[in-house]
């Protein structure tokens, strides 16, 4: 069995940010779409990913909660763990509202990031 690497669609409002975590997730063994809007997620079918992580100041017309709860809403894609990144104090409780599987807080630890998304890729 041809062991497949876990699909991430990453998308970050930060460009230096979001090359470390593709950077690191990719050293991790992960694919990684990364993007600085919320253009992979009009692809979503076709990349079909095991997890989004989306910042909630994503640049496009919608907040990164709200395309979790987008996703979370459709069956199609409900099954996508997603995880919610922000520099929010209230991030736990706003992950929570839109029913995202988990969330970093930013600034986040490497190892703690890389925790978050492996627990929520693992089959």
């Amino acid at each position: 069995m041809i062991h497949m690497k876990k699909k991430v669609v990453l998308l970050q409002d930060n460009k230096e940010i979001l090359e470390i975590m593709d950077q690191v997730l990719e050293e991790e063994g992960f694919d990684v779409i990364g993007s600085l809007t919320t253009e992979p997620i009009k692809n979503i079918d076709t990349i079909d990913p095991d997890i989004v992580i989306v910042d909630d100041h994503i640049k496009g017309t919608m907040k990164g909660s709200q395309v979790i709860k987008k996703l979370k809403s459709d069956p199609q894609t409900e099954d996508i763990s997603a995880v919610l990144t922000s520099t929010s104090n209230n991030l736990a409780k706003e992950a929570a509202d839109c029913n995202a599987d988990d969330f970093i807080a930013k600034p986040f630890g490497i190892d703690d990031m890389i925790d978050v998304v492996k627990k929520n890729t693992d089959l």
